[in-house]
């Protein structure tokens, strides 16, 4: 068949040879492919916390390193500073489920663990009880929804002279380097045990700070930008924990 011919065919209401059906269906089926691959999961991540988690200046805060770094993913911050789980839970519909997210990353305990001693409280603001519960029914709302959870633990603090001040009285202990983590670590060991009972993975942001403490020339302040809150460096800790994990859960997720 001559070039002109070609021509004259494609003008005619003659059904394509099967060859070309062949090619057209070849086209078609690695354009799905290349659908398929921009679709990978997870497609949209929302990060929920309290002030270690909300956006913070020209802080690059670790949702921000997320969005840098995972390709193709939109990444929302829903931290807001001063929260309890309690309090989060008032906002969990419109700040989380109305973005319809394929993963959620939550971290709290700080202000639920805080005790205000400076003001003649003996217990913590949110109870271990409580707490609990909060982060179980977060999971619970999310995976009635096909949405994935990483619980994380909270980053340990320091003693600063401020610090001092407003939270240096039992039962935090001030003279003890890691006095103001004696009721954190309590929380921190609730979030484990919540992630092991509902299967859900955990980055223990706690014990990664431990550890970079452990090892020599390293000290508290390190990671923190007023004993509380993470600095870059901190942040990048966090970060780096997060991406290990989502990319795992990626790759089980294609398989």
């Amino acid at each position: 068949m001559t070039a002109g011919a070609c021509v004259r065919v494609a003008k005619t209401a003659i059904p394509a040879p099967p060859a070309i059906l062949s090619i057209i269906l070849g086209i078609f089926m690695c354009q799905s492919a290349s659908a398929q691959a921009a679709a990978a999961w997870p497609r949209k991540i929302v990060a929920f916390g309290d002030s270690t988690t909300a956006p913070r200046g020209n802080l690059k805060v670790y949702a921000d390193i997320l969005r840098d770094e995972l390709t193709g993913v939109q990444v929302i911050n829903a931290g807001v500073g001063g929260n309890t789980t309690s309090m989060a839970r008032l906002r969990f519909e419109a700040d989380v489920l109305t973005h319809a997210p394929d993963l959620v990353l939550i971290q709290f305990g700080i202000n639920d663990s805080a005790i205000d001693v400076s003001r003649g409280a003996a217990q913590p603001r949110v109870s271990r009880e409580t707490y609990a519960a909060n982060l179980r029914w977060f999971i619970a709302m999310l995976q009635a929804r096909s949405a994935r959870v990483i619980l994380m633990t909270p980053n340990a603090l320091c003693w600063t002279d401020r610090l001092r001040k407003v939270y240096g009285r039992p039962p935090y202990r001030p003279a003890d380097p890691d006095g103001f983590n004696v009721i954190l670590r309590d929380y921190a060991g609730i979030v484990r045990r919540v992630a092991a009972a509902a299967d859900v993975p955990l980055v223990d942001v706690l014990a990664a700070y431990d550890q970079r403490l452990e090892t020599p020339g390293n000290a508290r302040t390190d990671l923190l930008l007023d004993g509380m809150h993470p600095n870059a460096a901190g942040q990048r800790l966090v970060a780096d924990l997060l991406l290990k994990q989502i990319r795992k859960m990626s790759a089980a997720h294609d398989n």
